[in-house]
């Protein structure tokens, strides 16, 4: 018993040291940043107002910050995380409850540097580790066109997080870990072009945020970025995008990857998921540049190939249930030899979303079903029922068997405990 109070008093005393140094780097953090200044905003041109309006919309300013049912920008949507729920901010110029206060040194303090208007440190829920890379310029133009919107007076909720990472002291420690304000620079070997869709991908794209793996403490795992990872708050996998056998481009023609971004759909491949929320509200509404930018920065990504996973079959049991399910279920759409239909339904033979090793975003499709997004250059997509109510956990994970074994996929079985620990995942 003695033995044990003194480790609980180590590791309280440990604790405390831990604490008060996140608070020193907290304060050496606050004296590096540039002062705020006090000079007045001076008003934007229209001109700037219009850049800032297209810069928000391919930031997905208005996804996070507008929550359903809500006004456009007014936030109080939930954003899930693994330790409970944190709010977003009111982004209209609502004097009491949304940016109305707000100058345009503290806006860009917030993208910057991870900080509210009063000096409190903001919760990487918001993803200024990405907005950091964001020019002062683009800034304060996505502040100006914030400015012009109708003022909406919308309290954000207190967010909902488990002790301690609802205190200041975590937030502080894990910005001590994950987090530096960095600066924009081009990398002078590559093309303005390269650079271009370099800054929209790291910078107000924040693709890292869904596409990079995170470990315990919801930080970025350091020398694999954009390797894939679990959508924060959302049971969906974001696929990899410098393996092949994920969501890799970089054997792909330019062409064929600006109709991916731009209409969520190409001959070969197509969105689905957040993803698909994505390309619907943010990405098809790129200028041609930054879609071919984006497209000519994510082709020179590495093409690493998928982990080879040892690819055990289902007992043929539960391959004949799975043919079964599959005949009376899905062959109407995507022919009995996984062949699909070009324009409507995906072909499921040979398709690399299908023999991937994760195999989340494939139980959420059979689940929740879901449509590609509609685009200007794709506006009826077709799509594909929910089967929740309709089949069992053993059905899904019996059929997903199937296709991914059937048709020269190999691709190995589905458990039916993949399936639940799936449907038991918040969101779903």
């Amino acid at each position: 018993m003695r033995a044990l109070k003194l480790a609980t008093s180590w590791l309280v005393g440990a604790l405390l040291v831990l604490l008060v140094a996140a608070y020193a780097v907290f304060t050496l953090n606050q004296i590096d940043e540039a002062p705020l200044s006090d000079a007045a905003d001076l008003p934007a041109s229209g001109e700037v107002v219009a850049r800032g309006a297209y810069l928000a919309r391919i930031g997905d300013c208005a996804s996070c910050h507008t929550r359903a049912g809500g006004l456009p920008y007014a936030g109080g949507r939930a954003i899930e995380t693994p330790f409970g729920a944190v709010y977003a901010s009111n982004l209209t110029p609502d004097p009491a409850t949304g940016l109305g206060r707000w100058s345009a040194d503290e806006f860009w303090r917030a993208l910057h540097n991870g900080r509210s208007r009063d000096g409190r440190l903001l919760y990487p829920a918001f993803p200024y580790p990405d907005y950091t890379h964001v020019t002062r310029g683009d800034a304060d133009a996505i502040f100006a066109y914030l400015r012009t919107l109708d003022p909406v007076r919308a309290q954000t909720p207190a967010a909902a997080l488990r002790f301690p990472y609802d205190t200041q002291a975590a937030l502080a420690v894990w910005r001590a870990l994950y987090f530096r304000p960095a600066s924009w620079a081009e990398q002078p070997r590559e093309s303005p072009e390269w650079n271009r869709g370099a800054y929209l991908v790291q910078g107000l794209g924040h693709c890292a945020a869904c596409h990079t793996p995170r470990d315990a403490l919801g930080g970025p795992r350091r020398g694999v970025p954009l390797t894939g990872g679990v959508v924060p708050g959302d049971p969906w996998w974001a696929p990899s995008l410098v393996s092949a056998g994920q969501a890799g481009v970089a054997n792909w023609p330019l062409p064929e990857v600006v109709a991916l971004l731009t209409t969520g759909v190409t001959a070969h491949a197509g969105v689905s998921g957040p993803m698909a929320e994505v390309v619907f509200a943010s990405l098809q509404y790129l200028n041609a540049d930054d879609a071919r930018a984006m497209a000519v920065y994510l082709r020179s990504l590495p093409a690493e190939p998928e982990p080879t996973r040892e690819a055990r079959p289902a007992p043929a049991p539960v391959l004949e249930r799975g043919q079964q399910i599959y005949a009376d279920r899905c062959a109407q759409c995507h022919g009995d030899e996984g062949e699909g239909k070009a324009g409507a339904f995906p072909a499921l033979a040979g398709n690399r979303a299908v023999r991937m090793s994760e195999t989340l975003n494939l139980i959420q499709m059979v689940l929740h079903g879901g449509y590609q997004p509609a685009t200007a250059g794709h506006p009826r997509p077709y799509g594909m029922p929910p089967f929740r109510q309709s089949l069992s956990e053993a059905d899904v994970a019996a059929v997903l068997s199937y296709v991914r074994d059937a048709w020269g996929n190999g691709a190995g079985r589905v458990e039916t405990m993949d399936v639940h620990r799936a449907r038991e995942r918040p969101g779903s």
